[in-house]
């Protein structure tokens, strides 16, 4: 079983594939995964039950305190972040005073690197709530999962805790009115002897024209790239062909990042 987890508040600043050089923000513990999801593919492993664990969020001060001690280093050290970014050991949106975090978040940036950029990381599971929406909307990279547009697809590749509805949640993303970029993971392989592949013509479909009703500002389409809770029964898809599926993306008019 995968377990990638962060040990700190503040991690990096790293080299992302999609993000460039990236300082990271967890606001989860940082010795287990906190997650709404339980997605087949997470690098950081299987979620636990949260009902059978008892785990220490960090503070919206303890949070504040340490982006300010590290952006300080940053200052004095020359080296500018790309962007600020939350992710982490599971859902940031889950902790409790997220809007708020980045309101601080959003103070600090302009204070030490105003050109450095924003941006959240999140499964979609959250943004009906107005805080939730109302913060994502404040920060410049609002990142949102859409691994498929169908029901059976999205209920396979990210077992959410509640009941994922695929049209609810494509009608909550087309709410954001193109303040948004969507993040899509395409993968093949086997899940408790399903055969399972978002790549099919009919998953494409379907897919692109949820992003003709979604508007988004960008489209990144990545695939996996560390060990998954389900081991070698899961495949990363070709670079080529992710090419070839952000082309499709291109000629309906979104910007599209691939990362193999």
């Amino acid at each position: 079983m995968a377990t990638f987890l962060f040990d700190e508040i503040i991690f990096g600043p790293v080299k992302s594939r999609r993000l460039g050089v990236s300082l990271g923000i967890n606001l989860l513990p940082t010795k287990r995964k906190i997650c709404n999801f339980n997605c087949i593919y997470c690098e950081c492993g299987w979620t636990e039950d949260p009902e059978k664990a008892v785990s220490h969020l960090p503070s919206r001060s303890e949070v504040f305190m340490a982006l300010d001690l590290k952006l300080s280093a940053m200052k004095t050290s020359d080296l500018a972040p790309d962007v600020i970014t939350y992710a982490g050991n599971g859902e940031p949106t889950l902790h409790p005073a997220f809007s708020g975090i980045i309101d601080d978040s959003i103070i600090l940036r302009n204070k030490y690197f105003p050109n450095a950029k924003i941006a959240v990381l999140s499964n979609s599971a959250t943004i009906h709530i107005p805080a939730i929406k109302a913060a994502l909307l404040k920060v410049d990279m609002n990142i949102l999962k859409l691994d498929s547009a169908i029901d059976s697809t999205v209920e396979i590749h990210n077992q959410s805790r509640s009941k994922i509805n695929a049209e609810d949640l494509i009608n909550n993303l087309a709410g954001f009115n193109g303040k948004l970029i969507i993040q899509t993971l395409f993968l093949r392989g086997i899940y408790n002897g399903t055969v399972i592949d978002n790549t099919t013509p009919g998953e494409l479909t379907a897919w692109l024209k949820a992003l003709e009703r979604i508007k988004p500002s960008e489209v990144m389409i990545y695939t996996i790239s560390r060990d998954t809770p389900e081991g070698s029964l899961l495949e990363k898809v070709p670079v080529g062909e992710l090419n070839e599926i952000a082309e499709r993306v291109e000629k309906i008019g979104f910007k599209t990042q691939v990362s193999g």
